[in-house]
């Protein structure tokens, strides 16, 4: 059965991100994560490793590749989220330069914890899914 909440371990899990804005990007938070977000991710950290200092991701995935105002995203935030068995979806909204910024965040319940599986922009076209970083 489906179940809806404002905010509950699926959400404290992306909290995470607006918490700590580019942690999506350490490799010390890979496990926060499982494929395909996890691959891109991997991928990503690959290339930086081979002397790319930029990768192939957006520095600001969680903030939807904006320029944003920490202290406005932090004041607008909001979560919605909607648990069904092992999946989880979040979106989240909040206010940006030019308006509202909507992502989606997919989640799985891997061991009792809530990993990222995808991140897509609900504002923009883009899913962190499908990044090309080969």
């Amino acid at each position: 059965m489906p179940g809806h909440a404002l905010a509950g371990e699926a959400t404290d899990a992306v909290r995470a991100f607006y918490d700590h804005p580019g942690l999506e990007l350490e490799p010390s938070a890979r496990d926060r994560f499982v494929d395909p977000a996890r691959k891109v991710l991997d991928q990503n950290d690959a290339i930086k490793a081979s002397g790319s200092p930029e990768g192939c991701l957006d520095p600001n995935l969680p903030f939807d590749d904006t320029d944003y105002d920490l202290a406005e995203v932090t004041k607008s935030l909001k979560f919605a989220e909607l648990v069904k068995g092992e999946d989880a979806k979040v979106v989240v909204a909040f206010k940006v330069a030019d308006g509202v910024a909507r992502l989606e965040w997919k989640l799985r319940n891997v061991d009792g914890k809530w990993k990222v599986a995808d991140i897509i922009s609900m504002t923009k076209d883009w899913a962190l899914s499908q990044f090309n970083c080969e």
